[in-house]
């Protein structure tokens, strides 16, 4: 464009550089769906396997076998997990991304913790016999908390992923999305191991 005098009109240097179009973090909306679209995924199979236990408990080859009690230190470690996946959120939402990657990181560790303690139940499950064709009941608990074991693999996987981001500055006080679609994936693998753990303790 040329100004009032024929000459053309100079852009300045700093305005040239900074009208670069600035990359949003903020989520589309096809990951909510796609969200939407697993949680209802695995609401359906353990919906599935919630039947088929109920229905097998009534079989008079069932002997029910003794949890091991490490599940339920295992639960506190998946709840306080999630609980600390709250804070963070917070903090996000206080513009405190160092304290939020910390409480992720806590968080993915107590995720860690509650895999080795599954691992720990069932070593105390094979050293007591129960196997997977030896008694049903065990059968059951290994099938369940190993599919819900891969989930919670899954999900770390999901945290782990969103650390990396928080860490690079992804995040900010509007633009936490992402954080909050893993928070709510992580919840919904806590409900359904509570849910797991309450229909294997019922003998």
């Amino acid at each position: 464009m040329n100004g009032f005098d024929g000459t053309p009109d100079l852009i300045p240097v700093h305005v040239a550089v900074n009208s670069e179009p600035k990359i949003s973090h903020r989520s589309s909306g096809l990951y909510p769906m796609f969200l939407l679209a697993v949680l209802a995924t695995v609401m359906m199979l353990f919906a599935a396997f919630t039947a088929a236990l109920i229905v097998r408990r009534t079989g008079s080859d069932w002997v029910p076998v003794q949890i091991p009690s490490v599940v339920w230190l295992n639960t506190v470690f998946i709840v306080t997990s999630s609980i600390l996946l709250e804070c963070a959120k917070k903090a996000f939402s206080r513009g405190s991304g160092s304290q939020a990657s910390l409480w992720l990181g806590y968080s993915i560790a107590l995720g860690v913790l509650f895999l080795i303690g599954q691992l720990i139940a069932w070593s105390v499950l094979n050293d007591q016999g129960f196997l997977l064709s030896t008694n049903t009941h065990a059968a059951f608990f290994y099938m369940l908390s190993g599919v819900h074991g891969a989930h919670v693999l899954g999900g770390i996987g999901v945290l782990v992923w969103t650390l990396r981001r928080a860490l690079a500055g992804a995040y900010g006080i509007d633009q936490y999305r992402g954080v909050a679609h893993a928070a709510i994936y992580w919840h919904c693998v806590g409900a359904v191991w509570i849910h797991l753990l309450v229909l294997l303790s019922i003998t």
